[in-house]
């Protein structure tokens, strides 16, 4: 019994001694505040100190959290949630008028300009932050343990080579697009291009189409690196390439796994951390209880577009509506819009709901979703199949991908008709092949030896123990393309092969030569 308790006692000291570090925090506003907001609370329950650096605008990060202590910089970087319900609303009208292809250009173009600027004010942000005197000398007075940040934008990356801080990401997309492109191997020949709605299989064309659309890479980077490399240059010089602090980063919490992704080469300090938001589902409120419950045998539907469509056109929240009143099934929408002329008796229209309760409800029988990836993994997480209508962004990509693993259908919502989406939501209810393959991906998703969260904070607290992780980081990223191609190496074999050769030819050319003139001495 004494050995029992030594072991428990042992074993409380040494959590213990890990659960005193400092976390400084540089997040990524809107929709990407709500993952790392996650971590910062599991950081907290374990004892952690976590201090959050936030513009004076915030859009989603509140300035007062039993959480977290924040840091709020007098500056205004103007990411604002009206602008992309803006986009939002224009993609869609482009989309459902079939515009021309430079109304979708210049819509683009404004979008580019909008992330330009918002780049160039976090750039400001963090040049107001160094060279506050009183701000960053409390920072560093801190004496922060590691610098947790999403890669979205470039001003925790920087701060953290300022500060020397360790630093980990929270991470799917970096300032210049997908994650894995950053540092791992990426053959376009099977690792299909994000957003471009391929797959691992591709087609001689379709391989064609991926190398065309990697190419894009160099378009965003045009948009962002500018600001970065001039801040870069402002504090560590011109020999300090700004995308190398991002490909230098030691742990990369990457919210996606194999189950969401197709099989591609990875690296060391890849953590897969898919679905560390999800978790079982909890009791309704009542009034969504009861009405759940009144569905019977039939079961419900989960409409949900996201927080950047609060309202749809009149005509398509009409046609979805009237669609949805022709089910046997309540259903339950996400929506603040103007109420559907169509709404039916067996919907209710709700400003919020608890989305990850009511898809692990046993009478939800399926998921209407914009694609959002949060949204899908939970699906994952509770076997909920997805009628998908996707909308900006990495959307369309994320549903591609559910319907070529036989979990979801997917709707063009700019031409959707009520026939085509009751079609769609019957389909994905009564064929059971949806429900059977979303059951399947749930099982390979839960199947871990760890708990994503549990494997987050592990390897966060890991960089704070060990002061960084670089032997888990490749120094790649630092080598010339022609060298990390090994194309000097090709040309050089080549050289050394048609040499070879040359030396080879030119020894039987001499010797046969050599011959020929004996041979005509002997005759003469």
């Amino acid at each position: 019994m004494s050995t029992a308790i030594l072991k428990i006692v042992i074993t409380l000291t040494l959590t213990g001694s890990i659960h005193c570090g400092k976390v400084l925090v540089f997040p990524h506003d809107g929709s990407h505040w709500v993952n790392m907001n996650v971590l910062i609370q599991e950081l907290h329950n374990r004892g952690h100190h976590v201090t959050v650096i936030r513009a004076a605008d915030s859009w989603y990060i509140k300035e007062q959290s039993p959480y977290y202590h924040s840091i709020t910089v007098d500056f205004s970087v103007g990411g604002d949630e009206a602008f992309f319900k803006t986009f939002v609303s224009r993609q869609l009208q482009i989309r459902r008028e079939r515009s021309s292809l430079w109304a979708q250009f210049s819509l683009d173009m404004e979008l580019a300009d909008k992330f330009s600027e918002m780049h160039r004010k976090i750039c400001e942000m963090v040049i107001h932050i160094i060279e506050d005197p009183k701000l960053i000398n409390s920072i560093r007075e801190a004496e922060y343990d590691v610098m947790l940040t999403d890669p979205a934008n470039g001003g925790g990356v920087v701060l953290a080579h300022y500060l020397r801080l360790p630093l980990v990401f929270n991470v799917r997309w970096t300032v210049h697009g997908e994650a894995h492109f950053a540092i791992a191997p990426s053959p376009l020949s099977y690792v299909p291009f994000p957003l471009s709605l391929l797959t691992d299989r591709m087609t001689f064309f379709q391989r064609v189409y991926n190398m065309i659309f990697y190419l894009r890479l160099f378009f965003y980077k045009r948009i962002v690196g500018p600001h970065y490399s001039a801040l870069c240059n402002r504090y560590f010089g011109p020999d300090v390439d700004y995308f190398e602090l991002f490909q230098a980063a030691d742990i990369w919490l990457m919210r996606v796994d194999f189950v969401f992704e197709f099989p591609r080469p990875t690296m060391p300090n890849f953590v897969y951390m898919s679905c560390f938001q999800c978790k079982p589902s909890k009791a309704l409120p009542d009034d969504l209880e009861d009405f759940v419950e009144s569905s019977g045998e039939h079961g419900i539907v989960i409409v949900s577009l996201g927080t950047l469509v609060g309202q749809l056109p009149d005509d398509i929240a009409d046609e979805m509506a009237a669609a949805l009143a022709k089910l046997p099934q309540k259903v339950i929408w996400r929506y603040s819009g103007k109420k559907p002329s169509t709404l039916g008796n067996n919907t209710i229209l709700r400003d919020w709901l608890p989305q990850n309760d009511l898809l692990g409800h046993p009478k939800t029988k399926v998921f209407v979703s914009h694609g959002g990836t949060n949204g899908i993994l939970e699906a994952i997480y509770h076997s909920t199949p997805i009628v998908g209508l996707p909308l900006v962004f990495d959307q369309h990509d994320n549903l591609s991908r559910m319907k070529y693993k036989g979990v979801a259908q997917v709707i063009d919502i700019a031409t959707l008709n009520q026939n085509v989406f009751l079609e769609a939501i019957q389909e994905v209810i009564n064929e059971p092949s949806y429900s059977i393959n979303m059951k399947r991906l749930s099982r390979l998703l839960r199947d871990t030896p760890v708990q994503p969260l549990d494997n987050a904070m592990f390897w966060t607290e890991f960089v704070m123990r060990h002061k960084g992780a670089a032997h888990l980081r490749t120094d790649s990223y630092k080598m010339p393309w022609y060298v990390y191609h090994s194309v000097d190496v090709i040309a050089f074999l080549l050289l050394v092969a048609s040499g070879t050769i040359f030396l080879i030819f030119a020894v039987i050319r001499y010797i046969c030569c050599r011959a020929c003139r004996k041979k005509r001495v002997k005759q003469d």
